[in-house]
């Protein structure tokens, strides 16, 4: 039998066991023994009840997993949506804020990099898109991120951006490529190269990292719009909530 379907069986019979006092005061003469006999039977009678008990944990923990959400998000509010060193697209004051943490080696971020672009035309400047580098995969990863916002201390955030979500293969993500990028958008690569070394990209990207952790951010990419976290470039999912925000 597994851990999980272990613990329904022995939470009712604790609860079971819980009884005994009771029994006793009402002159009965069973025994713990017996009554883990009448516990085990009844549950071999009726398994269902292994199932339901089950789902009600699973509803449980879902529950509290939300509500944990809910706190990180109301806790974060203002580095998630409103931190200064955020790159954004779309107005400033629109009226509905979508976030994405991402990673230049995530396969889904790649695909779904034109339609995130969109989103502020999509929906008439109403919509804005933070940009939040999480190098989840490390190594490479991490060395693009920092490559894309030194890219913006040049104002050039937007076009390394795009660049390097448009490397298809993460073989193709190196060095030398980054460089690549850089250079086809009319950056001046040494001093990308310079500034990412800099105490204040890498906080940046440090704090980012921390926030993503505070988040629980176990995947990318990942959405925020509003109260809600939306795991993977699920659009339907973010799009109705783009809409239920903007109707709000």
């Amino acid at each position: 039998m597994t851990p999980i379907l272990r613990k329904p069986l022995l939470a009712l019979a604790a609860a079971s066991l819980a009884l005994l006092p009771a029994c006793a005061d009402a002159g009965t003469t069973a025994s713990k023994s017996e009554i883990e006999k009448v516990v085990r039977e009844y549950i071999l009678e009726n398994p269902e009840i292994i199932e339901e008990a089950l789902v009600a944990l699973d509803q449980k923990q879902k529950v509290a997993q939300a509500a944990a959400a809910q706190a990180a998000i109301n806790a974060n509010a203002d580095k998630l949506y409103a931190h200064a060193g955020d790159y954004s697209i779309g107005p400033a004051d629109a009226k509905v804020t979508v976030v994405e943490f991402f990673d230049y080696r995530c396969g889904f971020c790649k695909r779904s990099v034109d339609w995130v672009r969109a989103l502020p035309e999509k929906y008439d400047g109403e919509v804005r898109v933070v940009f939040k580098e999480l190098p989840i995969f490390g190594g490479i990863s991490e060395t693009a991120a920092l490559a894309a916002l030194a890219a913006g201390k040049q104002g050039k955030y937007l076009e390394m951006h795009v660049g390097l979500m448009g490397i298809k293969s993460n073989d193709d993500l190196t060095e030398a490529n980054i460089d690549a990028v850089a250079r086809a958008a009319g950056i001046n690569v040494a001093k990308m190269r310079a500034d990412m070394k800099s105490i204040a990209v890498q906080q940046q990207l440090s704090d980012t990292k921390v926030l993503g952790q505070n988040l629980a951010v176990g995947g990318t990419p990942g959405f925020f719009i509003g109260d809600q976290h939306i795991e993977g470039a699920n659009i339907p999912l973010i799009e109705s909530a783009i809409e239920d925000a903007l109707k709000s």
